[in-house]
């Protein structure tokens, strides 16, 4: 069972040595992204800043840093217990006997209290700016030198700023919408500029379901409630995160890793938006579709690159509601490894059931660190057929986010994906580039620089599997080199007579 909120979540990081308290000042504008990336790449602590500079506030940061933390904000041992769960639901065994009905009574009446519960009152809401309400009291991040210094565009059009240092940005933040017409729900996690006290830039892509209910008020005219959560239920990041189908709400699937439903309770100023009862800050507000978009970036991303300044909608604030003595959780991005290789991670495995529901050849698969999420997949498959690992491909390049993926290497069911070295063996052994690699076009990841145009470029897949007849012109395919299993028992039981 995950910890039910922030403030629990630290302690019981803290009861297991998995944190680490800095009572020095520091400077959440460059420095503190310093010392993270450091403590990160090294695979340390969780760091909860305690004297964060221009703030009243403490900072937590790299709370999802290892595999172990990870698993605990989502109550699990392994991200692959969550991936069973879902494939229980979605392969239920039926039961034939009247024991075994009853037995499925529990599980039944489990999934029916697992719907988001609103509730009056919540934590969140013991302290209340409405007038006062100010962006610039967070102890918002300036992760790294460029961001907020746009180049390439007029400087006329670029908006005024009060927040005394360009690029502070809320980056930890799960920004809360409803659909106008239909009322869905969803959760994203999009990073916030902060310009004034009031004044902040929705950073939203096309492709995001939070941009399409935007869409959706701007063909009505109407101005879109939005609310931005920090904190709350320790999984709420990793759900904001979830490549759920359009319609899906992230608030449920939390539900269903918490085991319970969240809790979640109106704003104050947008009572249309709940959020969860337990935030350490919400941050209420509107955009509206009649505002002219403002400059937003650039920003130093999770490619290892900083993103392009673009336009984005303005979000005005109108309430910032937080606990009595709330923590500031925050996150950096920048080269892999950071923090969000592990939000990823625990996405590639919990949702592999899903996508073998789409794809079923799929035994298993990688998305490996340098390709930063969306650059490049591993898949292994159990060939049956001539160019099935192309059929693999075109599938993947049609499913949900995994349409953006620009790299697929499909190797067979007996290479291990996660063991990089032994796929990049397979590529260059068992691939002729004309015959075996084959390119297509399509949408891409926005935050891809490399693509010709913003979102849309062209994408490769690499056939390493051993090919068959049906494949074009192939030889005689040799064996690859293994040892008899009989003497690869014996050196191993004589190991330690060799004296090696």
């Amino acid at each position: 069972m995950s910890n039910h909120d922030l403030q629990s979540f630290v302690a019981e990081l803290e009861s297991r040595g998995w944190l680490k308290r800095i009572a020095a000042k520091v400077d959440p504008v460059l420095e503190i992204t310093e010392i993270a990336d450091r403590v990160t790449k090294a695979g340390g602590p969780a760091l909860l800043f305690e004297n964060v500079a221009g703030s009243a506030f403490p900072l937590l940061i790299n709370a999802f840093g290892t595999r172990e933390r990870m698993c605990l904000a989502l109550g699990a041992d392994s991200f692959d217990d969550i991936a069973t769960r879902i494939r229980n639901i979605l392969k239920p065994e039926i039961p034939t006997t009247l024991m075994q009905k009853l037995k499925k009574l529990p599980e039944l009446a489990q999934l029916g209290s697992l719907a988001p519960k609103i509730v009056k009152r919540g934590l969140c809401q013991e302290v209340v700016h409405t007038d006062d309400a100010d962006l610039l009291s967070l102890p918002a991040l300036k992760c790294w030198p460029l961001d907020g210094q746009p180049r390439d565009f007029d400087a006329s059009a670029q908006p005024s700023t009060t927040t005394g240092e360009p690029g502070r940005y809320i980056t930890l933040g799960s920004v809360f919408s409803k659909h106008p017409e239909t009322g869905d729900g969803n959760i994203g996690m999009y990073r916030v500029q902060l310009f004034e006290p009031k004044l902040a830039a929705m950073h939203w892509h096309m492709h995001h379901d939070g941009a399409r209910h935007f869409r959706a008020y701007q063909a009505r005219g109407q101005r879109m409630p939005l609310a931005i959560a920090l904190g709350g239920p320790a999984l709420m990041p990793y759900a904001a995160t979830c490549p759920l189908p359009p319609g899906i709400d992230e608030a449920l699937f939390a539900g269903f890793l918490l085991g319970r439903g969240i809790e979640l309770v109106p704003c104050i100023t947008q009572p249309d938006i709940a959020v969860p009862a337990t935030a350490e800050f919400v941050i209420e507000g509107y955009v509206d579709p009649a505002d002219e978009p403002i400059l937003e970036g650039p920003f130093g991303d999770h490619t290892g690159f900083y993103s392009l300044a673009d336009y984005y909608p303005r979000f005005h604030v109108t309430a910032i509601t937080h606990r009595r003595s709330p923590i500031y959780p925050a996150t950096i991005v920048g080269k892999p490894p950071q923090e969000d290789y592990w939000l990823g991670k625990a996405t590639e495995r919990i949702f592999l059931p899903l996508l073998q529901t789409i794809v079923p050849d799929i035994i298993d698969y990688n998305l490996p660190m340098f390709g930063c999420f969306h650059n490049c997949a591993f898949v292994r498959i159990r060939k049956e057929y001539p160019y099935q690992a192309r059929r693999v491909m075109h599938a993947l390049w049609g499913a949900g986010q995994m349409a953006l993926t620009k790299i697929i290497v499909v190797v067979d069911e007996h290479v291990d994906v996660h063991d990089e070295n032994a796929v990049w063996f397979r590529m260059c052994s068992n691939v002729d580039p004309r015959r075996d690699i084959m390119f297509t076009d399509g949408p891409l990841d926005i935050l891809d620089h490399a693509a010709p145009v913003c979102g849309v470029g062209s994408k490769m897949g690499i056939d390493a599997t051993r090919k068959i007849a049906g494949e074009g012109t192939i030889r005689a395919w040799p064996d690859e080199l293994e040892m008899n299993p009989a003497v690869k028992e014996r050196v191993t039981r004589r190991w330690a007579e060799y004296g090696l």
